[in-house]
């Protein structure tokens, strides 16, 4: 192979295995590497303390479990201030033609669609939380490796596959998360536009849930999650705000402001008020009045 990029084209379409050729446990104490590439692919991993990882792209904090998955040839540097010692684990693999019968990356992807998307998506590198399952597989492996007895290359197989596809699987649902905050944030967006154009509107969660297409339930739970507000409290908060407004800038009168705001019973639009402001609508607009003589003198 020309390269030996964990995304190259031809680990799907031909037959090749990773092969370890290099791995340590190390501490850091303070330690500036300068940048530097290498033909294989890396992981560090840090066991305790925390390290920055600088590549072209960003510099990245690592704490305690946290990793990075380096693709071959992309420059990077590691940097341990003196302050926070750091120990890793660093493993490098390269690709080779298949030997023996235990399946090649081909054909795992082919039987596992996280690790075929996976490595489709050709990232320069990944930084992930390890669920407590990463730094055991890794552990296996290096003790596979320190072995002398034959037959443990079966072993080193079983471990380097696990290790990809359980990163695989990491990726994809971190790529699922985003997008489903993507769209999460695309119907808070519309929500709230909503709501600033319907607030003078007799309106329900059902209402809105229609305009943006979602189940009002589902609506609830997305909109609490982004703005750490239910619908309906944006949308008392939202109306109040209106309603200070008109008390403030103009004459209406007090008893038909709540139909300007889409409150149709004069009380409950005093009680909301009054629990927003701490204050009932007539003694907010005197408090404005005689802000208004005050100045005015």
């Amino acid at each position: 192979m020309d390269t030996m990029s964990l995304y190259h084209r031809e680990l799907l379409t031909n037959h090749y295995h990773p092969k370890v050729n290099a791995y340590y446990f190390k501490q850091w104490d303070s330690y500036h590497m300068p940048f530097h590439i290498h033909d294989e692919v890396e992981i560090m991993y840090v066991i305790d303390g925390r390290c920055t990882v600088d590549t072209v792209e960003e510099s990245v904090t690592l704490k305690k479990g946290d990793f990075i998955l380096l693709d071959a040839n992309v420059s990077h540097r590691l940097i341990v201030d003196k302050n926070t010692p750091c120990r890793m684990l660093n493993v490098e693999f390269a690709f080779i033609k298949k030997e023996g019968c235990f399946p090649s990356i081909k054909q795992l992807a082919d039987e596992n669609s996280d690790l075929t998307e996976f490595l489709l998506l050709h990232h320069s590198y990944v930084v992930l939380k390890d669920p407590n399952e990463i730094y055991h597989t890794l552990k296996n492996l290096v003790l596979e490796l320190d072995k002398r007895e034959p037959g443990k290359e079966i072993m080193i197989h079983v471990h380097l596959a696990q290790l990809l596809m359980q990163i695989a699987r990491m990726v994809v649902e971190e790529k699922e998360k985003k997008s489903e905050q993507q769209q999460a944030n695309v119907y808070v967006k519309k929500t709230i536009e909503y709501l600033h154009h319907n607030y003078d509107r007799d309106i329900q969660v059902k209402d809105i849930g229609d305009s943006v297409n979602l189940h009002p339930g589902y609506l609830h739970r997305v909109f609490k999650k982004q703005t750490g507000v239910t619908v309906m409290e944006y949308l008392t908060s939202l109306r109040m705000e209106k309603a200070k407004m008109l008390l403030a800038d103009t004459d209406i009168p007090i008893v038909e402001i709540s139909y300007y705001i889409g409150i149709n019973s004069r009380q409950y639009f005093s009680l909301l008020f009054k629990k927003y402001t701490d204050q009932t609508p007539v003694e907010y607009r005197k408090s404005i009045d005689q802000n208004i003589v005050k100045f005015s003198r």
